[in-house]
């Protein structure tokens, strides 16, 4: 079991989250290891938590199923529930994202492209659309007269 998690300095906004529903999935993109011969695959790949794949041998489903160009090996990964919102604290500490279980691959780096949600601290403003992809965000919250931004991402994938 991995995680994915995070580390970021949010100014004004909490609830940091992918922007991720059954209507509206999230397609988390990530760079694959192979377990077997370590080869990382150049390209990067997405996974929702709302499509499943079929391994081959009917051995069940998973959310990404993959096939090693190297030494042929399939391996599959699942995410296990909904994503955790990052929260704001002072200092910014590192909370997790997401969980996954893999079967001989691993996630080895995480990339934010897609559209990711927050909410003002005191105001509750919505803010939608946040592209992370940059490594930091700014904005204006009307309703707290003040700007917000989100800075210093650090993105790890660890073991649970």
């Amino acid at each position: 079991m991995f995680a994915l998690y995070l580390t970021a300095e949010l100014t004004g906004v909490t609830n940091l989250r992918p922007d991720d529903s059954e209507g509206n999935p999230f397609w988390y993109t990530f760079k694959v290891q192979c377990t077997s011969c370590r080869e990382v695959h150049d390209k990067p790949v997405g996974v929702s938590r709302f499509e499943n794949n079929e391994m081959s041998g009917s051995r069940g489903e998973a959310n990404f199923v993959w096939k090693c160009k190297n030494c042929k090996r399939e391996s599959s990964a699942s995410i296990k529930a909904a994503p955790a919102a990052y929260e704001q604290t002072e200092p910014a500490k590192k909370q997790k994202i997401i969980e996954f279980d893999c079967r001989g691959l691993e996630f080895v780096e995480f990339n934010p492209e897609g559209s990711w949600l927050a909410e003002g601290v005191d105001s509750n403003t919505k803010f939608a659309d946040i592209d992370l992809t940059e490594g930091e965000w700014f904005d204006y919250d009307e309703k707290a007269n003040d700007e917000v931004s989100i800075k210093e991402l650090k993105w790890e994938i660890n073991r649970a």
